[in-house]
């Protein structure tokens, strides 16, 4: 992918390069901005052999299938983001003792030109109550998906189908 940078945000010189989209280099002024990983966060809610899905309602991957969650906000760990996410969302109130570590997962996110790469973290847990969407402007819907049904071309996210494919659908 091409960097959308094209100029140094320190001296406005032409004479930049964003090698792999990891480290953006001035050659004029030796400004250098290191593009690191962000962090993310995803809850896997099942009930029984369901598993939650929202559908995007925003790009990117506006109309596929996502799990609940997002990015973790500075001086935030990973299991209070995972809370505040499913609040904002979903409107739950959970805590991170319902929470069971899965895996990590690298993912691409692009978002208005900018390529993010994150790092996710991906919860699993049960849920018996009733839920719907809070955030109708970030997600269209919810679909309760028994696990052999799951399509993973209907998947936005790199992450959540590699998550899906290596933990859930070859049990």
């Amino acid at each position: 992918m091409e960097s959308i940078f094209t100029y140094c945000p320190h001296c406005g010189s032409k004479e930049v390069e964003f090698p792999r989209l990891v480290r953006f280099l001035c050659h004029h002024c030796g400004f250098v901005y290191y593009h690191n990983i962000a962090a993310a966060v995803a809850v896997i809610f099942r009930r029984e052999n369901e598993i939650l899905f929202a559908v995007r309602n925003i790009d990117p991957d506006k109309g596929k299938l996502d799990l609940p969650g997002g990015f973790i906000d500075p001086d935030e760990n990973a299991e209070a983001a995972a809370c505040r996410e499913v609040n904002e969302e979903l409107g739950l109130q959970i805590t991170p003792s319902q929470l069971k570590y899965v895996t990590t997962q690298p993912n691409n996110y692009l978002y208005k030109k900018v390529p993010y790469r994150t790092m996710d973290i991906f919860y699993e847990c049960p849920l018996e109550v009733p839920v719907s969407v809070r955030a109708e402007d970030e997600i269209k819907s919810l679909q309760w998906i028994p696990i052999p049904e799951i399509d993973l071309s209907k998947i936005g996210f790199v992450s959540v189908r590699t998550v899906m494919e290596k933990y859930y659908l070859n049990l």
